[in-house]
């Protein structure tokens, strides 16, 4: 006989500031595969549990397209601060033969051979940074995160789709308010209108100007029976900001990450430059320790999704993939609160599973492998100036890294001085 469902609990309330994720994480794997949550005051699920969350990643019985199954949809937009990462009209929320077109239109952009050409651009950005700290005055610490780990990616996004380097700082900003869930919803729907000015004007510069460039290749693919174009306007226009959400605030989070794990866990750098492990293998860990996502809106259930405890996630509801959390399972990694980058499972969902997985994660590996090799060989000394209350988290429940990653280039104890 099917075991009887639990007493339902009230939903866990999200901290939209994640002032203590692990916190959450742990009450998250208290409460079973899958609890009900409240999202900036939306009710969903979250899945917590790797293999469940594998198996609804990977189930036509859930869809990414809220427009189709969700029926809150269209109240909810209205309202939510969040509205953007469900309203967008690209792969990201897309379901079925609609996102197999989406996806096959921009996966050439990615493909082996393109993600190889763009190293010696990665490897020339990240030497033009490191001249810059290297100039800095010794006598005070740099924020890493501010002076590095954000300017990488948004260069290398920039050069990838072809925005003119006078615009990145801008190109930032906008950014920015993406992952920020403190915003209001007005102040979230200004950022958005801010970033859809700036979207429209590099879908226009590159239509005047075409280059070897994303965007460039976007406008030219022509549609099913050479039907021009490939994407309507809204299309590109999401799917470009599709590409600078996944690939610059997570790399910068990866970054960030992983070089506070290296200089905060004792031995972890050890193993690296005794050749013991390599830095893919720092990249992995720190993918698997710390996701640089914490959870992604949404999902729906096109039908009821029975549960392993009995519960049913019924037709129409929200679903919320909390990929840090289900990555720290204790029952998918022993030890799994531990960086250990010799661990030999690395296995994570740090990039997604199914067919939505990160279209782009060959780059953003990449990015984070150049960026740590040439950091620590510039600068064997670096050393954390870790503040007595510890780093304090990005104010995010979707963004998981720091607010700033202070070090001393040239070495010094953790919290002390250069020497």
């Amino acid at each position: 006989m099917p075991s009887s469902a639990p007493p339902e609990q009230e939903p866990l309330v999200l901290d939209p500031t994640g002032a203590d994720p692990h916190a959450e994480h742990r009450a998250l794997h208290a409460r079973g595969p899958a609890t009900r949550v409240d999202v900036l005051g939306v009710p969903a699920w979250s899945v917590s549990d790797p293999a469940l969350l594998k198996t609804l990643l990977t189930s036509p019985d859930v869809s990414k397209d809220g427009r189709a199954h969700w029926p809150a949809f269209a109240e909810t937009v209205q309202s939510w601060p969040l509205a953007l990462w469900i309203a967008v009209r690209n792969m990201f929320t897309s379901y079925g033969a609609d996102h197999r077109r989406l996806r096959r239109i921009i996966a050439p952009a990615f493909s082996a051979r393109r993600v190889a050409a763009l190293r010696p651009v990665v490897e020339r950005i990240t030497g033009g940074l490191l001249d810059e700290l290297a100039a800095l005055p010794p006598d005070a610490p740099v924020d890493l995160r501010e002076k590095l780990a954000y300017p990488l990616p948004v260069a290398v996004i920039g050069h990838l789709m072809g925005v003119p380097e006078e615009r990145y700082a801008h190109f930032r900003a906008v950014v920015d308010g993406i992952f920020d869930t403190t915003l209001s919803r007005e102040e979230a729907m200004a950022n958005t209108g801010a970033l859809y000015v700036v979207l429209d004007e590099l879908i226009a510069t590159r239509r005047a100007e075409p280059g070897d460039d994303l965007t460039s290749l976007l406008l030219a693919t022509p549609g099913e029976a050479g039907a021009e174009p490939a994407l309507s306007h809204e299309e590109l226009r999401d799917t470009l900001l599709l590409v600078i959400s996944a690939g610059y605030e997570t790399t910068v989070n990866v970054i960030d990450q992983a070089v506070y794990a290296l200089l905060s866990v004792d031995g972890q750098l050890g193993l690296v430059r005794s050749g013991r492990v390599g830095w893919a293998d720092v990249v992995e860990e720190t993918l698997r320790h710390e996701a640089a996502v914490k959870h992604l809106p949404l999902r729906y259930a096109v039908r009821d999704i029975p549960l392993p405890d009995g519960r049913t996630i019924a037709r129409g509801e929200a679903i919320l993939a909390s990929y840090a959390a289900a990555n720290r399972h204790p029952g998918w990694h022993d030890d799994a609160d531990v960086f250990d980058a010799g661990r030999l499972s690395k296995e994570h969902l740090a990039f997604g599973h199914g067919v939505h997985f990160c279209v782009g994660a060959p780059l953003a590996r990449l990015e984070v492998e150049v960026c740590l090799r040439l950091l620590f060989t510039r600068f064997p000394g670096l050393a954390l100036d870790l503040p007595a209350g510890g780093l304090p988290p990005f104010p995010s429940l979707i963004s998981n890294g720091h607010q700033c990653l202070p070090v001393w280039l040239q070495g010094a104890g953790l919290g002390g001085t250069p020497g």
